[in-house]
Parts: C-alpha cells; structure tokens; sequence
C-alpha cells in the first residue's frame, strides 16, 4: 500500500533534502522554530498561505507544491497541462518559431524527463544510423546521445560529455526529487563507456 504523506512528512523531507536545520528554515520563512517543530510534527495544521510560503523558501517544483497542498487538504493551485492541449496553441507556435529559427542546425524541445518533444528538420540527419528501438515510443535523447547504439560512438570527447550529462542530472535530481529522473540517471551509469580512438600524431616536419 502507497504510503499517504502529510504536510508535516513532506516540509521534513524537503528541508532536510535543502540541507536546512529547523531554524534556518523558520528563520527565512519569518516564523518560530516551534511553530515550525509544530507543523512537522503534526501538532499544527498550516493554512494554506503558511505552506506556500515555506514551499517558496524550500523551493519546491510547482508539481510538489500542489502535493504538499493536497495533503493539506487544500486543492492544487498550479495548472498542469500537456503541450498538446489546446490553450497552450501560442506556447507551441513560439517553440515551434524557435527551432525553426535554428536551422540549418538542429535543434529540438524537450520536457523535463529529456522526452523529446519536438525537433526542427535538421535533427532527423543527425539520427541517422541510431537504432531503432531508442527512436521508438517516448525518445529520451538523453539516452539516445550515450548509448552505444545511439549517437555514443560519433562523439569524440564521449567521457566529458557522459560526465556533463550525468551532473546536469545530479543536480535536477537534488533540486527536484524526481524519481523517474533518478531511475534515468541509473541507467545512463550503466552504458558502456568505451574511450574514444586517440588520432594518430602526426610525424614533425624535418
């Protein structure tokens, strides 16, 4: 059984995922210590301008915001809408304008998973040659640029890049908590890495 969080589980776990002590926490959010102690505790229930407001200093992804709302018992004030829905035809017009406005290189849209959302007409050269399977369903072009099947072995500096990408990774995982990210970043890890080709040295000019 899915374990139901409260308010009080979720700021505790978010404010020791910040690093913060329960009086730095109660410092920015100008409230007491106690009253903090309290609301972890479950011994006060916080109004619903109490939890947006340490949701604020905890930094929270508007998606987390509206759990700690909805263990609240409050409703969800943030929105959450595909691009595809029909109110957000400006939104895609916009990104559709800006990846047009790249070529002749490629460029693409991505959403937070790095699920390819879309892309101008230059990409599909540039996936030429990757294996079908990682073209199929939900494209993560994340895994599609370090599989050894995907665009891997065309990248020269592949160990810098894996590193870059790995930490990009880290550091969403941290600000976020996001699990699906973290199962992605575990998956990455696990490719081969293999170094690549070191060119040849010239021979000096007598």
């Amino acid at each position: 059984m899915e374990q139901k969080h409260t308010v009080g589980s979720l700021l505790k776990q978010w404010r020791t995922r910040r690093r913060l002590s329960q009086l730095a926490l109660a410092l920015e959010a100008q409230i007491s210590q106690r009253h903090l102690s309290f609301l972890e505790s479950g011994r006060s229930q916080p109004s619903r301008d109490m939890i947006l407001q340490l949701a604020e200093h905890l930094g929270l992804p508007l998606r987390d915001r509206n759990l700690m709302l909805n263990a609240g018992g409050y409703a969800a004030q943030f929105p959450q809408r595909p691009l595809d829905a029909p109110d957000l035809s400006a939104a895609r017009e916009a990104v559709s304008r800006i990846l047009r406005g790249h070529l002749p290189h490629p460029a693409l849209a991505v959403d937070r998973h790095w699920t390819l959302l879309a892309a101008n007409a230059a990409v599909p050269y540039l996936l030429t040659g990757v294996a079908p399977h990682l073209l199929a369903g939900e494209v993560n072009v994340l895994r599609v640029s370090l599989h050894p099947e995907g665009l891997a072995p065309r990248i020269l500096n592949l160990g810098a890049w894996r590193a870059h990408v790995l930490a990009r990774l880290d550091h969403e995982i941290e600000a976020t908590a996001d699990a699906r990210l973290a199962a992605l970043r575990t998956e990455l890890t696990a490719l081969p890495c293999p170094e690549p080709a070191k060119q040849p040295r010239m021979p000096r000019q007598p």
